[in-house]
């Protein structure tokens, strides 16, 4: 079949999204997803074809260049079907559904994503990449049983409709425990997931590999709170893998999304957001555990990727940028031999060479090297001379495209990473971006006092990842500036999430608002992935923020959040991960440090630095003024604030220890905590 792209525009010319423009010159009918085509579906009595990817989607670039840049095949779409464009990362609540509708049927998931639907968006068959042969034959083989099977077809859709409207309590058979909380489950759970590990190239025992930052973050909770040393000693290998590999940007910094194989070689070459952001986190407490340099290296030359690639003018960090350029995935990072030999002196060259693992004939596909090396390798003098010169000569190759679309929640991990990194490093340069992109989102993101966005200059509500990302990471902003109007946000914002997304009769969250558009089905986000379950992290976020404010409502919120996945999280942590890292932190009690004094930021700073995961910091670094609503945290009663010094208290329980002015007793303090 010939592929044409027409010239003429579709209705995706008016999208504010990168994904859906790409589109918009399609011979398809694209609409996107509004009530306009759902209503034209039925007035029309077509069935729909919803096809769901994202921007940096590589086979999401492939299907649309084989099938929908294809006139024939667009003809056969546009003369029997309604057909729909979904920006998984505008609309994740349309995702999940139709994601929830393959595994329904019994397939593997993925994008793109696509599912066919009655008139009243009812599944009946879905799938991910099909070639185009096969989905013009699918096309007409679709609409030959709509027109001529219509009944069987329909009690089909209401079949896989009843399955995908389930509750999350019902389909999951989840029943609250609310028995105390046991250490020897925490060690149930580091076992169970520990019989997953690829115990010789990092990660779990699979492939494609992706990062699953959350899975080392409980690995470094329980490796602080067990000193077992099988957990450290995964948790570098895997990290020192990842740093080593394709996967990590050895030149300019920063992660793509997955490797295609075991051994972290050979990315899927796009790069996120949320990877990089989580990534900062994992590797920022990693070096304060470990002190390892590489781990600091990696999370400056992230950092820095993130503000140079992708950061605007004021403060607020776009999405993803492309796998592809030039049409050939990956071709923005790679280099033949002939290419280096021709930057890299002879003398050098060898040297370059070996630590890089490049070969004359390539180590990837068409003649072409992915930069990487062994873990732990040592970088030899010349590295630092070369790296920059093939950055600045990779700068001036056509770049991947940018997907600028500015989504809150992937904005609120980059920020909490940025005050992690803060913590531990204390560079300006870190705060300063951190506090410029909190400002941007409170005057661009936040409608209100109270509500969100989920993505800058669009009509689309906030989700509850919007919410629980956004608070957690205000919450993080207030502990490193002590500026009570991110506290005061943080709370705000978690007040709105109990009034309009919390399931008062399951005890657990909404991923939509109850002002948001009504679906086939409204679900809950429970299980942790690549990026966290939005239910997750508000869980942790309400039981900190319960601590601050000694308001037991977020608290018992949150208590019975984790009892309410308990049954699941002691079968198998490895996707309740971050949930896990609750069971820790309630197990054993945050201590709560309050610092009172004009020492405050270096105080803060050095406590951070030594890797004390199962903690708050609050404080005063001026005197309050009269209407300071800090004044009213039951934390800082009877707190004297003295010029002449600072003072720190460590707390469990609002117990405290004796007062002191020596940073080290307060570290002493806090290792007695742990008990």
């Amino acid at each position: 079949m010939l592929e044409k792209k027409t010239n003429t525009p579709n209705r995706l010319i008016h999208s504010t999204s990168p994904y859906l423009l790409q589109h918009a010159h399609n011979p398809v009918d694209w609409f996107p997803w509004s009530e306009e085509a759902l209503q034209k579906a039925q007035d029309e009595d077509k069935p729909i074809i919803v096809s769901i990817g994202y921007s940096a989607c590589h086979w999401c670039h492939v299907m649309e260049k084989e099938s929908f840049e294809n006139e024939q095949i667009a003809a056969i779409m546009n003369q029997y079907f309604i057909c729909i464009k979904v920006d998984r990362e505008e609309r994740p609540d349309i995702d999940a559904i139709y994601m929830d509708a393959v595994a329904a049927m019994g397939q593997r998931g993925g994008w793109p994503l696509h599912a066919f639907l009655t008139p009243e968006a009812k599944p009946f068959y879905a799938g991910t990449y099909f070639p185009p042969d096969y989905w013009a034959k699918l096309l007409v083989q679709i609409a030959k049983v709509f027109e001529e099977q219509r009944p069987e077809l329909e009690k089909s859709a209401q079949d896989f409709n009843n399955t995908i409207a389930k509750s999350e309590i019902e389909k999951y058979k989840l029943e609250r425990i609310e028995a105390p909380l046991l250490k020897t489950e925490i060690e149930k759970m580091f076992e169970t997931l520990a019989q997953d590990f690829d115990t010789q190239k990092g990660g779990m025992k699979k492939a494609p590999k992706f990062p699953m930052p959350a899975i080392y973050q409980f690995i470094l909770h329980y490796y602080f709170t067990s000193q077992n040393n099988n957990a450290l000693k995964h948790l570098e290998n895997s990290l020192d893998a990842m740093a080593a590999g394709g996967i990590y940007d050895q030149i300019g910094g920063g992660f793509a999304r997955y490797s295609v194989d075991e051994n972290w070689f050979a990315p899927h070459f796009e790069k996120m957001l949320y990877d990089n952001a989580q990534l900062i986190s994992l590797y920022t407490n990693a070096y304060a555990l470990t002190r390892k340099e590489r781990y600091k290296d990696i999370v400056y030359s992230t950092i820095g990727f993130v503000l140079r690639e992708l950061t605007n003018n004021e403060g607020a960090f776009y999405a993803a940028l492309d796998a592809d350029s030039e049409g050939i995935e990956g071709k923005f990072y790679v280099w033949t031999a002939k290419e280096l030999q021709q930057i890299i002196t002879p003398e050098d060259y060898p040297t370059f060479a070996d630590y890089y693992q490049v070969t004359s004939e390539g180590n990837w596909e068409h003649g072409y090297n992915i930069l990487h090396t062994k873990p732990n390798a040592v970088p030899p003098p010349i590295l630092e001379k070369y790296n920059k010169q093939l950055h600045q000569i990779r700068e001036k190759r056509p770049r991947p495209h940018t997907d600028t679309k500015i989504i809150t929640s992937w904005n609120a991990l980059m920020l909490k990473a940025l005050c992690e990194a803060y913590g531990v490093f204390g560079e300006t340069f870190i705060i300063e971006a951190a506090l410029k992109n909190a400002h941007f989102m409170v005057e661009n993101l936040c409608n209100g006092e109270n509500t969100l966005q989920h993505i800058h200059k669009t009509p689309i509500k906030g989700f509850l990842e919007d919410y629980a990302t956004v608070i957690d990471a205000f919450i993080a902003l207030y502990e490193i500036t002590t500026e009570a109007i991110w506290l005061q946000k943080a709370r705000t914002l978690a007040d709105y999430c109990l009034s309009n997304f919390y399931d008062s009769e399951e005890k657990l969250f909404f991923f939509t608002d109850t002002q948001s558009e009504k679906l086939i089905a409204r679900k809950k986000e429970i299980f942790d992935n690549v990026i966290p379950a939005s239910n997750s992290i508000l869980a942790r976020a309400l039981y900190h923020l319960g601590i601050i404010t000694n308001d037991s409502t977020y608290a018992n919120t949150s208590t019975t959040m984790l009892n309410s996945v308990r049954k699941i999280l002691n079968i198998n942590a490895e996707y309740l991960c971050n949930w896990a890292v609750l069971y820790i932190e309630m197990c054993y009690g945050l201590s709560e440090v309050v610092i009172i004094g004009n020492e405050y930021d270096s105080i803060f700073r050095s406590l951070q630095a030594d890797y004390h995961p199962i903690k708050i910091i609050i404080g005063q670094k001026k005197p309050p003024q009269t209407n300071d609503p800090l004044l009213n945290l039951a934390l800082f009663e009877h707190r004297t604030f003295d010029p002449q010094k600072t003072t720190i208290y460590v707390c469990k329980n609002q117990i405290c220890q004796l007062p002191t002015t020596h940073l080290e007793d307060a570290k002493k303090q806090l290792k007695q905590n742990i008990s």
